[in-house]
């Protein structure tokens, strides 16, 4: 009886030791989590990627009849949540360690104002940033002429960050999607400035 009680005892040691063998093997297969860290400022930097940036909130849909270039008051503007968005992006953008930056704009106030928001530096127009909702037929020639101002950005290797601030029909013509308003974009774009890959930051 004691040798059936001392077997008993070795037979659940060893039941337990290899317990805890296969435990520890299963954490050992299991790579830890790594830290959290944040590129994007980091690839911004490199001279192969843009970051393209939709206008904060804007209500409605298009813009009122008649609107002009040259007089928000005609135009679909940024209202009180949009201003509060563009300034948490820029924010947030910081908080990624891009804290200044070479910010372009189409010339509609909604998204002239988004970008001077983000608080990032001097806010130049771009006409590739135009929208073309009223005439879709342009399409093709704006997407073109973007790809075009990109590579030719890029190539210039300067040391700041690229970030655009345009429509939703310019983006998805861009990179074959739309995006909600202050939504961005990080691509990677070849030396032609055409998308290679990219990567969604929903706004914060």
């Amino acid at each position: 009886m004691k040798s059936q009680g001392f077997y008993s005892v070795l037979a659940a040691a060893l039941v337990l030791s290899l317990g805890l063998a296969l435990s520890n093997a299963s954490e050992a297969a299991t790579p830890a989590p790594s830290q959290t860290t944040n590129d994007l400022s980091e690839r911004l930097a490199d001279g192969r990627h843009v970051l393209l940036m939709r206008h904060a909130y804007a209500p409605g849909v298009g813009d009122p009849a008649g609107y002009a270039l040259d007089r928000c008051d005609t135009q679909r503007q940024l209202d009180a949540q949009g201003r509060a968005q563009a300034v948490r992006i820029g924010r947030w953008l910081v908080e990624q360690g891009v804290v200044r930056a070479r910010v372009y704009s189409s010339i509609w106030c909604r998204c002239r104002q988004t970008a001077e928001l983000l608080a990032l530096g001097p806010v130049e127009i771009e006409a590739s940033l135009a929208s073309f909702f009223d005439q879709p037929g342009r399409a093709a020639a704006s997407n073109r002429a973007l790809q075009n101002f990109i590579a030719a950005n890029l190539r210039a290797r300067l040391t700041q960050p690229l970030i655009l601030v345009t429509h939703h029909v310019n983006i998805r013509e861009f990179m074959g999607r739309d995006i909600g308003s202050g939504d961005m974009v990080l691509v990677r774009v070849d030396a032609q400035g055409r998308m290679l890959d990219y990567r969604l930051y929903p706004s914060p």
